[in-house]
């Protein structure tokens, strides 16, 4: 497979999963979430203040799909092992970070405020704390070799 191969199925699948976010996000969870308040009106006064939770939640997945994009693109140019790449490869890892602790934050906070249920705090909190400081972890790693990689580049670039 060559390098502009790769880059265009790798925006494929950035575009694919961007899609698939926004018909979650969009579409899905405001749809369940209502569906909720019909079948438990007591929930009603819970339904804005967790759909804002969820949208601010996804904001830094689309962000960072923004960042895949560029890393695709570079990919495409032949550009792979950059200093760039592993700077957005970074901002990705500090973006799934964050979004991690605000998910985490953020349930907490409900849960105090009497608009959570204990057992989503322990049971989807850790899932997706897991998955998230999992893609953190993996896109930090990624970046260090990508660095060290776009280091080794540059001096053999230099070399004769």
């Amino acid at each position: 497979m060559t390098q502009s191969n790769l880059s265009k199925w790798l925006k494929a699948i950035i575009i694919g999963t961007g899609l698939f976010g926004l018909a979650v996000f969009g579409l899905l969870v405001p749809r369940c979430g209502y569906e909720l308040t019909v079948l438990y009106p007591e929930f009603a006064d819970r339904f804005w203040p967790w759909l804002c939770f969820l949208w601010l939640c996804a904001v830094p997945c689309f962000v960072s799909l923004v960042f895949a994009w560029k890393i695709a693109a570079n990919i495409g140019k032949d550009h792979s092992f950059s200093f760039e790449n592993s700077s957005h490869l970074k901002v990705i890892s500090a973006l799934a970070a964050g979004d991690s602790a605000f998910f985490l934050l953020g349930n907490v906070a409900l849960l105090f405020l009497d608009m959570n249920h204990p057992g989503v705090l322990l049971v989807a909190v850790p899932l997706v704390v897991f998955v998230g400081a999992a893609v953190s972890v993996v896109c930090a790693a990624l970046s260090h070799l990508v660095y060290k990689s776009a280091v080794l580049q540059s001096e053999s670039d230099l070399t004769i």
